[in-house]
Order: C-alpha cells, then sequence, then structure tokens
C-alpha cells in the first residue's frame, strides 16, 4: 500500500489544486503495487488517473488543445509548438500514408479500442535519412489530432553530469502522462544507441534502461515519436518497445517531380521544366528540394517575375548541389 509520505503528498497536492503532482504520486503508488503483484489495483489506480485526465486535457474533435507553458526545469527540456501541418501536404510513399492513416484512426478511436481493451498505437519509431520527412510527419500527425507539439530537446536532457539525464527523462514522461500532446525525440541515436557500442559507458547503459523502462510503463494518451537518422545504431531492445517502427528514403524521379510541382505551383513552371529539374535532381532529400524551391521563389519573387524557367531551377540546383555534397560527407 501507500507509504504515509505518499498519502501525505497525495492531500498536499489535492489541498493545493496541484493535478499534476497529483497525478505523478498516484502513478507511483500504482507502480508500487504492481511491483508487489497487486497488478489488478495498480490497473485500477491508472485506469481512475486516465478518466481524471480524459476530463481535464481531451478536446472536443477538431479543437487544437492549447498547452500550458512549461515551468521550472522541463521549459528546457519541451519546445512547444501548434503545428498547422497536414498528412496531405506530405510526398511521401503511398504506403507510409497507409501506416500514417492507420495511426490516426486509431487515435480518433482511441475510446473504442479501449472499450475492447485494446490500446492505439502511441509509440512511433521513425528511420530515415536527413530530409526525408520524419520531423514533418510529426508535425503533421499532431496537426491531424490538434494536439501539441512538444519537441524533446535531447541537448538539455543528456548533460555532461550523466547522473541527471535519468532524472529529466522522468520529469519528460511525467508531462507526457499528465498532459496528452505529441511528443518528438528528434535525433534520437543519442539516446537509443547500442549498449554494446565501444564508446559505450555504465551511466548511458543505466540512461538507456532508463528509457527502456519509461517507455514501457507509460499510460497516458499521447503519441510517443522518436526519430533517427541512423537507426543501425539502435539497440535492439529498442524496437520491440515500439508500437511501430516506420522506414523513410529519399525521394525516387516520380516523387521529387509532384514535390517540385507542390512547391512551385504558384509560378507555374512549365510541365517540361519540373521533369527535367526532378530527373537531374538524383539523390537529394524532401528538405533539400524545399530550399531549392525556395531560393527559386525568392529570386523570382526579388525579380519581379511570375514563372520560373528550366534555366533557373538549374541554376539554384547547380548553387546548392555543393554544398548538399559537403553535408553529406560528414554524415
Amino acid at each position: 500500500m501507500a507509504t504515509a509520505e505518499q498519502v501525505l503528498a497525495l492531500l498536499s497536492s489535492h489541498a493545493s489544486g496541484d493535478d499534476s503532482r497529483f497525478a505523478s504520486v498516484a502513478m507511483q503508488i500504482a507502480a508500487g503495487e504492481a511491483q508487489k503483484g497487486r497488478r489488478d489495483l495498480a490497473e485500477e489506480i491508472r485506469r481512475l488517473i486516465d478518466e481524471a485526465r480524459k476530463v481535464r486535457h481531451e478536446s472536443p474533435t477538431g479543437t487544437t488543445i492549447q498547452m500550458a507553458t512549461p515551468q521550472g526545469e522541463l521549459a528546457s527540456l519541451l519546445a512547444i509548438v501548434q503545428p498547422d501541418t497536414r498528412l496531405a501536404q506530405m510526398v511521401i510513399d503511398p504506403e507510409l500514408v497507409r501506416r500514417l492513416q492507420r495511426i490516426l484512426r486509431e487515435q480518433h478511436q482511441l475510446e473504442e479500442l479501449r472499450n475492447h481493451s485494446l490500446h492505439p498505437r502511441r509509440k512511433i519509431l521513425l528511420m530515415g535519412p536527413p530530409g526525408s520527412g520524419k520531423t514533418m510527419t510529426a508535425a503533421a500527425l499532431a496537426g491531424e489530432l490538434a494536439l501539441p507539439l512538444c519537441v524533446v530537446r535531447l541537448d538539455s536532457l543528456v548533460t555532461k553530469f550523466m547522473g541527471e539525464t535519468a532524472a529529466k527523462l522522468r520529469l519528460v514522461f511525467d508531462a507526457v502522462e499528465r498532459t496528452r500532446a505529441v511528443y518528438l525525440f528528434d535525433e534520437f541515436d543519442s539516446l537509443g544507441y547500442q549498449r554494446s557500442a565501444g564508446h559505450d559507458v555504465g551511466e548511458m547503459r543505466r540512461v538507456l534502461n532508463s528509457f527502456l523502462v519509461f517507455l514501457e510503463n507509460v499510460r497516458g494518451q499521447s503519441l510517443i515519436i522518436a526519430a533517427t537518422n541512423h537507426g543501425a545504431m539502435l539497440d535492439q531492445a529498442l524496437f520491440r518497445r515500439f508500437d511501430d517502427v516506420l522506414e523513410f528514403s529519399l525521394p525516387d524521379e516520380k516523387h521529387r517531380l509532384e514535390a517540385f510541382t507542390r512547391r512551385l505551383a504558384a509560378f507555374a513552371p512549365a510541365r517540361k521544366t519540373l521533369s527535367a529539374i526532378a530527373s537531374a535532381s538524383a539523390g537529394i532529400s524532401y528538405g533539400e528540394i524545399t530550399r531549392v524551391c525556395e531560393d527559386a521563389i525568392k529570386d523570382a519573387l526579388l525579380s519581379k517575375r511570375q514563372t520560373l524557367t528550366t534555366e533557373d531551377l538549374r541554376r539554384i540546383l547547380k548553387e546548392r548541389m555543393p554544398a548538399l555534397r559537403r553535408t553529406r560527407s560528414v554524415r
């Protein structure tokens, strides 16, 4: 059962109206009961907490939740964004679109699943090269669900004082439990690399183990997304903790043509122009396509021109390609 200190903490937090602390203490009690084998009691406590959170944090369909600005140390760990990105704005493989739509369908109908003792996909791993659409995907999921996007600042989370990292992770996962949102762990390989790696140290193994425990035990309605450019570096134990693993790739010529067409629609380049640029830009990412298009559009606007030619786009592409090659050689 709950310790005297936990009971006092519950009463104190209730009296002061500190819902987040109340829920955190209650979750600690549930975890303790589960460790003692009283899993039915633990699940009942978690169910009651979930119902309370639903009343406080779940918004009507189509209404964006305005998340309060994080306070204290949490403010240095989370960057809050209210994205307006939608899945229809993305140019990605149709199979990825199908799987993302499945995630959204399950999230939209989470009560129907819960009524049958099922859970929606809520822990997603995105893998793929830089610029392939992983971060935009997290924003699109948040936009479609009308939820805030909370970007976890790993540079603040993983410090030279490694003993602090697990404590900071707990703060982040307390927020995950407390407030429904989409939480993005970008550049996740800095946290989840293989524990057998030669540069590994004991403290980082403990940090990764802590992350695995937090991820395994999360019970809230938030969507957790981890994104990495280096899937091969991740510890194998991570993969089975995620509900879905989505692999992104660089666009082929068909998808490059679609991306250029969408980005440059306002300037209506000739189809032949777009096809030529799509063919000449093999190997670049969606992010790089966006930068090429933005440079071309800025040049056209400042030159008072209403259209873009093949020569315009080839020139911008030629200017950017050396920088793109240098960037890839560093990665």
